[in-house]
């Protein structure tokens, strides 16, 4: 047993820091119950409080025991003696009522109301949407609880010299001056003050209270490193009482005193440093904890000289060598991406559970590789419990009401309709089968290609118009659209000057509404589970506390939606896995893991970025007297140095994040500088990584097969009578270039899907630029008006008028179509000078090859047919985009022109009473760049016409073999240029060197 501990202690960050406080607890205490079970214990977080009611488990060996009372620091109002808290006048009978906190959303609505309000000299607003000033609200608020933490009153904001500072900045301070003058009002006018003040009042009258009459039961402070003025008063309060002590995580009490005079703000011991001037204690007058051993294991020293400030780092030279033995506890994996350090992670959490009663916990900042890890785990079976929750708009209920808000917001635009109606949570009274099914006919049936208009009403035109041939099928969608019009008309009611609270009490009611089915009401579905519980809570907060927000349009609501759920979370109740946990920094103070995985060790991830926000820079915060964000560089580093002391530790990081490279964390860069380990000399890598190199090894195995082997290429032999006998000379081009592609398309009919809300593009224009011109030279077929390229351009503002609506379109493409309607007149003038005349536009032909069964025909439509003296054709094909190149042509992959050229002399065309005797080719291009054009006239295109017509007899011949397969892509290099059927082909799995297109 040893005496009850009194005063201040440190436990070393290579111990673990609640099984350390629960065994000297236990053995000051555990001889008494009573004593043990009255004694109080303050500690930082509620996740360190049920941390050590599992280390008190485990140094009791399971025994049953009276626990003392365990308290977070930040909750001591929890208290039954603290609902009045009595101050230095207890002893007469005098008590200090401290009033109640205004609610977070309360207070986030009335500072929107501040920000919105609030207009520059200029008369402009500095937030223009709700959403955006909620944004500035919530970073206000934080701002003014550091006013309150560090102790600044809003006064000193007029000891700011707005002068001295540009435009904006000036801007900003007389906002916050007028927040400083009306805010205190506001509140008091609630009879509420901050949360924060509230806190520090509460922290500051305990602390007063024990000073002025001790209690006579244990009250020990642990794990705090007092970062707070008020929670430094509370604990130099503790440390003064006859039977209290304060335990400080990870005093580093091997650094040189030199060193520690010199440490900044972003040493992780800025914060001890600052708290044992408040205590008035030097540091070496610190003892560690009863029952940890004095010695500085090699693992503290190592910490202490990586961290070492700046101004004596060449401390690093003079010191002892390292011991290897500081290392001997560590793996470092220097991942390529987030994915495989996410598997690296995994793997590690899932190895520690193949020994008994081992825990692991992974450790990090960085969310998204949390998620990730939760997802790998799920491959074995692993539920995780993350301290950070699920975010609450990632939910199913959360998604749904978003989703509802956006479809909302965009009129039941075909993208948001889509995701409204396919969420599972969607009923609209239907059964869930019935809703898919009409859901799925209104996709394809009705709302594929451009974007219709706005609103149900537009919708249910379109879906008059749609060409939908089954009448239960019309029925289906009518009944649809006519149900989602009665189920939501009460927001679609709601104008732009409707109040924020009621646009969300609409969206709660409709998304209720929409949620039923045919046999489970609304209500059931959406607020059932942990997620929908904490959606009813929500909208309840809602309704409660955002009456103070102004009016606002329909297409506020998504952002609104999005930034009033950012940071809920859900946490899941139960079923996570007992010995795995993944915690950020914040949570992971004095937890105890045999395994830590450091994960996210880059910068501006662990150490976070350093921001000061959008209201006060660098000089104004210092003017203020408040401390620089490199603060949180230095907690990020405490949190770092405390987790490396953990009995095992597996440091990971991505060498690319989202595609762009990283830089490793500041405390990785200092090791490898202290281990002489240098990138671009791989023989300088230290064991710590070396080690590190098999568990790269199984994360590539993981999903690795024991060998490649090429998948058989797909070979589809359709019967004779399924082989198309007619094609188009477009559909002959399909079969040369891709067999499979004509086989998907003729055969099997699947036909690419037009997109959902199309947008105009080069077909479109293409197609707007042919009819333009048909018109033009149909209403000049002999001499052209002096005034000519200006009906050219005014039938072009005709047919090109859809794709000019946007004043980017019209200012690309009309000045394009200005320069091709100079270069057309000036060739018209030209040819019809020289005796050329049209004989013909967007003419049909066609010419029948073979006879009987093995009869083949081939059509064509031809942009346009001139005559040339002699009894000469030409056909020009206009082109907006690419010409085929000369190899193409020459090798037969380009055959349009060539068998219009064959058909027009040897099968019939609709405008013509004779065959030709010659033909010539030529491509237009009709780009409008440069001149506005260019004519490229095939050479020798007689005889190429002739080849490819002997070509497609012998693809004829060959394909009437039944034995004959419609195999992809027989010559890569000359596939198609635009492929709808390519993930059908699947090359990459049948090509031995990959894809070759």
């Amino acid at each position: 047993m040893v005496a009850a501990p009194r005063g201040v202690y440190t436990v070393p960050p290579d111990i673990g820091f609640v099984d350390a406080l629960a065994h000297g607890l236990l053995e000051a205490y555990g001889a008494d119950p009573l004593t043990f079970a009255d004694a109080l214990v303050l500690l930082p977080t509620r996740r360190a409080v049920r941390a050590l009611r599992e280390a008190f488990l485990r140094a009791s060996d399971g025994r049953p025991l009276l626990l003392p009372r365990l308290r977070p620091i930040g909750d001591v109002d929890e208290d039954d003696e603290s609902v009045t808290v009595t101050a230095l006048g207890e002893a007469s009978g005098e008590s200090v009522a401290v009033p109640p906190a205004i609610e977070a959303l309360q207070r986030d609505a009335l500072l929107t109301r501040l920000v919105l309000a609030f207009r520059d000299s200029d008369g402009q607003p500095i937030a223009t949407s709700m959403a955006q000033a909620l944004g500035l609200a919530r970073e206000l608020g934080r701002l003014i609880d550091e006013l309150w933490i560090e102790g600044v009153p809003f006064d000193r904001l007029t000891d700011v010299v707005a002068a001295n500072f540009a435009e904006h900045w000036q801007h900003t301070l007389a906002f916050l001056r007028i927040v400083g003058e009306h805010w205190p009002a506001i509140l008091a006018e609630r009879g509420c003050i901050d949360a924060v003040d509230r806190r520090n009042r509460l922290l500051r009258l305990q602390a007063a209270r024990w000073r002025a009459a001790p209690p006579h039961h244990p009250v020990i402070a642990a794990g705090s490193t007092g970062t707070q003025p008020a929670t430094r008063e509370l604990l130099t309060a503790v440390a003064s009482l006859p039977s209290g002590c304060v335990v400080l995580p990870g005093l580093d009490q091997v650094l040189d005193d030199v060193s520690w005079h010199a440490l900044d703000a972003s040493h992780p011991q800025a914060g001890l440093r600052e708290l044992l001037a408040a205590l008035n204690l030097e540091r070496a007058a610190v003892p560690v904890w009863p029952i940890v051993s004095v010695r500085a294991a090699p693992a503290q020293r190592l910490l202490s000289t990586i961290m070492r400030p700046a101004e004596t780092s060449e401390g690093w030279s003079e010191g002892e060598p390292l011991d290897p033995a500081a290392l001997e506890h560590v793996v470092r994996v220097d991942c390529t991406t987030t994915h495989h350090e996410a598997v690296v992670a995994a793997l590690a959490l899932r190895e520690a559970l193949e020994t008994p009663r081992r825990t692991a916990a992974l450790v990090t900042p960085d969310r998204d590789l949390a998620r990730r890890v939760a997802i790998e785990l799920q491959r074995w079976g692993i539920t995780i419990d993350d301290s950070a929750g699920t975010e609450l708009a990632q939910t199913p209920p959360g998604a749904f009401v978003r989703l509802l808000a956006r479809a909302l917001a965009s009129s039941f635009a075909p993208v948001d309709l889509l995701a409204l109606l396919k969420h599972p949570l969607a009923g609209f009274g239907l059964a869930r089968a019935a809703l898919l099914r009409a859901t799925r006919r209104l996709d394809r049936q009705v709302l594929r290609g451009p974007k219709p208009d706005a609103g149900l009403a537009a919708l249910l035109r379109r879906v008059a118009d749609a060409r939908i041939t089954a009448p239960e099928d019309r029925v289906a969608l009518e009944d649809l659209v006519g149900r989602l019009q009665t189920q939501v008309a009460q927001p679609l009611a709601l104008g732009d000057t409707t109040p924020a609270a009621q646009w969300l009490d609409a969206l709660a009611g409709v998304a209720e509404t929409i949620a039923t089915t045919d046999a489970v009401d609304g209500a059931q579905r959406l607020w059932r589970g942990d997620a929908g519980e904490a959606l009813a809570l929500a909208v309840l907060d809602w309704r409660r506390h955002l009456q103070d927000l102004p009016p606002m349009a329909a297409g506020d609501l998504p952002p609104l939606l999005d930034t009033l759920l950012a940071g809920a979370v859900v946490r899941p109740r139960h079923g996570a896995h007992p010995r795995l946990a993944i915690l950020g920094p914040l949570e992971a103070r004095l937890q105890h893991a045999d395994l830590v995985v450091l994960g996210g060790l880059n910068e501006g991830t662990w150490p976070p970025a350093v921001d000061t926000g959008p209201w006060l820079n660098r000089p104004m915060r210092a003017a203020l007297g408040l401390p620089q964000p490199e603060r949180r560089v230095g907690l990020a580093a405490h949190d770092f140095a405390q987790a490396f002391g953990a009995p095992g530790v597996l440091i990971t990081r991505a060498g690319r994040v989202g595609g762009a490279p990283t830089v490793p964390s500041r405390w990785l860069a200092r090791l490898d500088a202290l281990l002489g380990y240098r990138h671009d000399a791989p023989a300088t890598r230290p064991a710590y990584l070396r080690r590190g190199d098999a568990r790269v090894d199984w994360a590539e195995a993981l999903d690795q097969p024991a060998a490649y082997a090429p998948w058989p290429q797909p070979q589809p032999r359709p019967p004779l009578q399924a082989r198309p006998r007619e094609l188009s000379v477009s559909g002959v081009e399909q079969w040369r270039r891709d067999p499979y592609g004509l086989y998907a398309r003729r055969i099997l009919r699947l036909e690419p899907l037009d997109p959902l809300e199309a947008k105009l593009g080069a077909a479109d224009r293409g197609s707007a630029l042919h009819a333009a011109l048909e018109k033009f030279l149909a209403r000049h077929p002999d001499a052209l008006p002096a005034d000519a390229v200006g009906q050219l351009l005014a039938i072009g503002e005709e047919e090109l008028a859809e794709l000019l609506k946007s004043p980017a379109e019209r200012a690309f493409w009309w000045s394009r179509f200005e320069r091709l309607a100079g270069w057309i007149v000036r060739q018209e003038r030209a040819r019809r000078a020289a005796g050329l005349r049209t004989l013909a536009h967007e003419v049909k032909g066609t010419l029948t090859i073979g006879r009987g069964d093995g009869a083949f025909t081939v059509t064509a439509r031809a942009d346009r047919i001139d005559l040339l003296p002699g009894d000469l054709w030409e056909i020009i094909d206009y082109k907006t985009g690419r010409v085929p190149q000369p190899r193409e042509l020459e090798a037969l992959f380009a055959p349009q022109l060539l068998l219009e050229s064959a058909i027009a002399r040897f099968g019939s065309v609709e405008a013509a009473a004779a065959r030709p005797e010659a033909v010539e080719l030529s491509y237009w291009q009709i780009h409008g760049r440069d001149e506005g054009g260019k004519i490229v006239v095939i050479k020798d295109s007689g005889a190429l016409a002739d080849r490819m017509l002997a070509l497609l007899q012998q693809m004829v011949d060959r394909y009437d073999d039944v034995e004959k397969s419609y195999a992809p892509l027989p010559w890569p290099e000359f596939g198609p240029f635009f492929n709808d059927y390519r993930h059908l082909e699947r090359v990459a799995e049948w090509s031995t060197e990959g894809d070759d297109t």
